[in-house]
């Protein structure tokens, strides 16, 4: 089940790598995708709002413990790639350990503290029950989602990209079973949705550390290799926390776009938590190719193979072109039926408003893949200040089209700021790529 990504054509394995990691990102998206669907049609647009507008502060706090979580895959990828198992085994003890200190410590003030930043987003007043209901749950079920990722990054950095399809497969059926339970027969609310996603990732990830141990004799961690030295730990922290903070800043931009979204009313808000879940879908492809450069770049530096880096991230640009065509394709042509999935009988002015955002984001799909691949690729080749640094980009583009274009605009003007943010970020990140390429192969002459 192991994949190493060190030998054979790149472009065959970047794509056969990626294959199970885009049904696993689709089956990701689900979870939220079959909550919103559910909620939207049992409980009705403001409840839809709701759930909605916690989007970007699970972000901000979810990415957060992803970002270290995937940072931890990037060192075990290095070893595996070296061929250094027993360093490999230490780096998953370590990565565990790390895990649920990191777990525990967000778990606490987010959970405290969630009413309290709905209220910095300017949540309307009659969605802010439901919204806070739903997100400290989410909050408070941290350490099974930060549990999944974990275990998910460490298969994925051996080349396992299958395994956390079977068990996303399995829990996002759960997941609609949980759904319907809690939500139409418990009436339990906007609050049913989140029992229904923590218990499914939390199956996902026990599922996951059971194939770990059983099947990859690689990954057996024993007592010997669960200990915390100083070495280790800073080089997982070092990679990890930039990475984490990059997805925090990445959500405090987003943060400022839901803020602005959320002044217009929760008709507004709930068109566009419709068409973002759209979004969501046509662009499954874009971070699946992430994930695989973040493989591919990690295992062929640990091997020393800079020329196969070379050769892979030129045929995952080209595979970018083909995964904004189709993006911008679902978008327009999909994007009015597939609205309808997540509001019931949404009327001709909800439809224009989640088409507003859809039309206006489709023809910068490009410079977002650029994101992905450029992003991922370089922290998979340790480079983790660039993506972080991307991130702060990202802030001050989405705050300052918002400042610019809210107010004489209105939400057409707002709509432009993720376009504009990927755009410039896409650009940076590839060049910043370029200039890496160019800075090894002289050192490497």
């Amino acid at each position: 089940m192991k994949k190493d990504m060190t030998v054979g054509n790149p472009m065959k394995i970047i794509l056969a790598f990626s294959v199970p990691v885009l049904l696993g990102n689709i089956f990701q998206q689900f979870y939220n995708m079959v909550d919103t669907m559910i909620v939207g049609q049992y409980l009705g647009p403001d409840a839809l709002a709701a759930v909605g507008s916690t989007g970007c502060l699970m972000f901000l706090v979810l990415g957060f413990a992803n970002g270290i979580a995937q940072g931890f895959g990037v060192m075990i990828s290095h070893a595996f790639g070296a061929k250094d198992e027993k360093m490999l085994r230490h780096y998953t003890a370590v990565s565990l350990l790390l895990t649920l200190a990191v777990s525990v410590i967000l778990t606490v003030p987010t959970v405290a503290a969630s009413r309290q930043f709905l209220l910095w987003m300017h949540t309307p007043d009659n969605i802010l029950e439901p919204a806070n209901d739903y997100i400290r749950i989410i909050f408070a079920g941290l350490v099974c989602t930060m549990a999944y990722n974990v275990a998910s990054g460490i298969l994925r950095a051996v080349g396992d990209s299958k395994t956390p399809l079977y068990f996303l497969i399995f829990s996002s059926i759960l997941n609609i079973i949980l759904d319907i339970f809690f939500i139409v027969a418990a009436k339990l609310g906007t609050a049913g949705a989140a029992y229904a996603t923590v218990i499914s990732q939390g199956a996902a990830a026990i599922l996951c550390f059971i194939v770990m141990h059983k099947k990859h004799a690689v990954l057996r961690t024993r007592r010997a290799d669960f200990y915390l030295d100083t070495a280790s730990v800073w080089r997982m922290l070092s990679i990890g926390i930039p990475m984490a903070l990059n997805y925090s800043i990445t959500a405090i931009g987003t943060m400022v776009f839901q803020s602005a979204i959320n002044r217009f009313g929760s008709d507004v808000v709930a068109a566009f938590t419709a068409a973002s879940k759209v979004n969501a879908i046509a662009t499954q492809t874009m971070p699946t190719l992430g994930t695989a450069m973040s493989t591919y770049c990690g295992q062929n530096l640990g091997a020393g193979n800079h020329e196969r880096i070379f050769r892979g991230m030129k045929d995952a640009f080209i595979l970018s072109f083909v995964s904004a065509v189709l993006a911008a394709a679902i978008c327009c042509a999909a994007g009015p039926f597939m609205i309808g999935w997540f509001i019931s009988s949404p009327s001709k002015t909800t439809i224009g408003y989640g088409m507003q955002y859809l039309y206006s984001v489709s023809a910068f799909m490009l410079p977002l893949a650029w994101i992905f691949i450029y992003r991922n690729g370089m922290q998979g080749l340790g480079q983790s200040l660039v993506p972080m640094l991307s991130g702060v980009i990202e802030l001050v583009c989405r705050y300052i089209v918002i400042l610019i274009a809210a107010k004489p605009f209105g939400y057409p003007g707002v709509c432009f700021a993720d376009p504009v943010t990927w755009l410039i970020t896409g650009v940076i990140l590839l060049i910043t790529y370029l200039h890496w390429k160019r800075k090894t192969k002289k050192s490497l002459a």
